[in-house]
């Protein structure tokens, strides 16, 4: 009892105010820590594309495009790689890369195994995609290669045409026989794949 006694008279003898701290003053920390700036650069932001690709992109994470030269039906010259001198028609754009998929030209070949037991397993070959600047638009008309100019018509429509021939490639209708022929492939190739 007796040491009961003693251990309540030291607690009330010691004063412990909200501002000190067993006799040290008490200062509450903050709740944010200070703004420091970073010397960093901020780094670009890179969203995968596939397990090996990665494909760069805007601060706002929505991938960075590039402008090209040619569009989906165009006419085309290879001017640099193996496949040198061939013409052929732009089937596909893949635009994150700058690069293009023209019919029957750039052919890979690629081994495909059988599905099921009724399906064997074959060699075929593919067109692989060349980078935009290894293509020159082509007419066929002249049959000669050209770069692209830009032009507004008498109606306020903005075109492409040939620099050498003067020859306009934008036309409706051009277009819409490219995406027609675009969608019966993938068609086609859904059919071959069921």
């Amino acid at each position: 009892m007796a040491a009961m006694a003693a251990l309540q008279s030291s607690f009330t003898s010691l004063s412990i105010s909200s501002n000190s701290f067993l006799g040290q003053p008490f200062s509450p920390l903050p709740l944010y820590p200070p703004l420091v700036k970073s010397t960093q650069s901020p780094r670009p932001i890179v969203a995968k594309l596939k397990r090996w690709e990665r494909k760069k992109c805007k601060p706002n994470s929505l991938p960075v495009l590039h402008k090209m030269h040619v569009k989906l039906g165009d006419t085309v010259k290879v001017i640099s790689g193996h496949d040198k001198g061939k013409i052929g028609e732009i089937t596909d754009i893949m635009k994150h890369s700058s690069k293009v998929v023209v019919s029957e030209i750039n052919l890979k070949t690629k081994h495909v195994k059988s599905r099921s037991e009724d399906e064997p397993g074959q060699i075929i070959k593919i067109e692989a995609p060349i980078h935009s600047s290894n293509v020159m638009l082509y007419s066929k008309e002249q049959k000669v290669t050209s770069r692209v100019g830009h032009k507004t018509l008498d109606n306020g429509k903005r075109v492409r045409y040939l620099i050498k021939t003067g020859e306009i490639i934008d036309s409706a209708e051009n277009w819409k026989k490219a995406v027609k022929e675009k969608e019966k492939t993938k068609e086609a190739v859904a059919a071959a794949a069921s």
